[in-house]
């Protein structure tokens, strides 16, 4: 098993997993999507076994006045053929270890809802 960001050149494979949380989506557009929240500094994650991604995680970070510097998850999915709960367990703290030395105070998810 292997966590780590996921670059540009990969978005044929995250497209595959994206799709069971966004269906409506076509790959043109998840692609516009990604391209155009460079300017946030939208970082992608992954969990992978082997070639196979199993959750992948859309995340920037924020700072406002009410929740001060804070990692905000905009997707978080584990692909249906995998242990959810485990693997959900582990995307989870590597945001928090991630968000941590990014130095912000909290986590926020948003968006759908993370099964855990």
């Amino acid at each position: 098993m292997q966590i780590r960001e996921i670059s540009l050149k990969e978005l044929t494979v995250v497209y595959e997993n994206i799709k069971e949380l966004y269906p409506y989506i076509t790959y043109k557009e998840f692609e516009d999507l990604i391209y155009d929240m460079r300017y946030m500094d939208y970082k992608m994650f992954g969990i992978f076994e082997k070639e196979d991604l199993i959750t992948f995680s859309g995340v920037c970070i924020h700072t406002t006045l009410k929740d001060r510097r804070h990692l905000v998850v905009y997707e978080f999915i584990t692909s249906n053929q995998y242990d959810k709960i485990k693997y959900n367990a582990i995307m989870k703290e590597y945001l928090e270890d991630f968000a941590k030395v990014a130095m912000c105070e909290s986590v926020k998810y948003t968006g759908e809802k993370v099964e855990n």
